[in-house]
């Protein structure tokens, strides 16, 4: 079976989707509307912007969802999803290549929650960090030993998890990770805490737009990170998507659901090659592949 997967914040490079707008009527046609959608022409700084720019939260976002679907869009025919799922961010375009959300809608809730989480990030100082070589049971167990707000985020692969929370509480975590025989503890250069209890606000913000937007009958299931499993069901997707915000991305359980539900093929669409290696890490049985 056949899994496309769509990337997350990070997977963002100067030059992005340039080469889709020039050589598609269809992908021009959608970035121009996103533009006006926007507000501003984010066009020019995928295309011409300098790192700094595409870093900005309000561009970022919206930057990797706009090359993920349009890249989905133009494969025509050849684009014949069984099963769909996205990192982070990446769920939202997997909605809309599986249907659930319109091209438009999609830009709008990636946009506001863009700025949700900014907001967020300016309340309390927060920051994530990668914990490379221990188990996950482990970081979970150092993660709640420690005094304030530091929560297993990101499930990236076996050996590789993400923590997120208040700066004081991530750094004290780092050592403790460490000291619990981790290869690494890295803080990361990111925004805020995302996929923690910090972004409730945002999460609260997001809610009321999530809910005030049509959602259908998807053309396929999608393995959303809150449940890693697969949901068809548009109020159950939409429940799962307000809840993101503040819950782990669960990528490693998503991806072994997906094998153990038939898939043999993951293709990864959209800005760079991160979630190959990460299916890769996580089985190594199955193909993967670009868009």
């Amino acid at each position: 079976m056949k899994a496309y997967v769509f990337p997350g914040q990070g997977a963002q490079f100067t030059g992005m989707g340039k080469d889709l707008y020039e050589q598609s009527d269809l992908a021009k046609e959608l970035f121009e509307r996103a533009n006006e959608i926007l507000g501003f022409r984010i066009t020019d700084i995928m295309f011409e912007g300098t790192a700094d720019e595409l870093k900005q939260t309000k561009v970022t976002q919206p930057a990797i969802f706009l090359h993920s679907v349009i890249l989905a869009k133009t494969m025509n025919e050849t684009f014949k999803p069984e099963m769909v799922a996205g990192h982070s961010l990446g769920e939202f375009s997997a909605l809309v290549a599986n249907g659930a959300l319109s091209f438009e809608d999609g830009l709008k809730l990636v946009s506001q929650r863009a700025m949700a989480m900014q907001k967020a990030c300016e309340i309390t100082p927060s920051t994530m960090a990668a914990v490379l070589g221990l188990d996950d049971a482990k970081v979970e167990e150092v993660c709640a030993s420690i005094d304030g707000v530091v929560v297993p985020a990101n499930y990236n692969c076996p050996g590789q998890l993400v923590i997120s929370g208040e700066t004081s509480a991530v750094e004290r975590a780092c050592e403790a990770m460490k000291a619990a025989g981790a290869k690494r503890a890295l803080i990361l250069p990111v925004g805020g805490a995302f996929h923690s209890p910090m972004m409730e606000p945002a999460r609260e913000e997001l809610a009321a737009a999530i809910e005030a937007t049509l959602f259908s009958q998807p053309i396929c299931p999608v393995y959303q990170n809150v449940p890693a499993s697969a949901v068809s069901d548009p109020t159950e997707i939409k429940k799962n998507l307000i809840t993101q915000l503040t819950a782990p991305v669960k990528w490693t359980q998503s991806v072994q659901q997906m094998v153990k539900d038939g898939a043999t093929l993951f293709t990864e669409v959209g800005p760079g090659n991160v979630l190959q290696g990460l299916v890769k890490k996580i089985d190594a049985t199955v193909e993967v592949a670009s868009a």
